[in-house]
């Protein structure tokens, strides 16, 4: 892979297409790519009802909807450094594939609702009605 490619990034919450962080991936240039889920292997949490926090487990996940964009090297350093404290990036495990992608890191998810039974932030969010955009 050479340095002008993009890199594939998977995003579970408001970095999302309409939601409030995504300014920050359309301002360094990046593009939508689809939308999927991640491996049966993830449990995500609301941190306050203000975004999620995504983990994997070894067993006793599920399978957590999510968008993959294509992002510009030269702006994904941007677009990390504006998540929220506790979130980080590591790798998400697809059905066929293994992408960068935003999780939680384990103290953050201490004391929150769990909301894998909701299949991701999207489907949390419509379900309780927040105002998240």
């Amino acid at each position: 892979m050479s340095d002008s490619e993009p890199i594939l990034l998977a995003v579970n919450g408001t970095l999302m297409r309409g939601l409030e962080l995504n300014p920050n991936l359309l301002r360094v240039g990046a593009q939508f790519v689809r939308e999927t889920a991640t491996a049966p292997e993830y449990r995500i949490w609301s941190i306050g009802d203000r975004h999620p926090a995504m983990m994997r487990f070894p067993s006793g996940g599920t399978a957590i909807q999510l968008e993959i964009w294509s992002v510009p090297r030269s702006g994904l350093a941007s677009v990390l450094l504006a998540e929220p404290a506790g979130l980080a990036i590591g790798k998400v495990l697809l059905a066929a594939a293994e992408v960068l992608g935003v999780l939680g890191e384990a103290w953050l998810c201490e004391g929150q609702r769990e909301i894998t039974e909701f299949g991701g932030w999207r489907g949390y969010i419509a379900r309780q009605n927040l105002k998240v955009i």
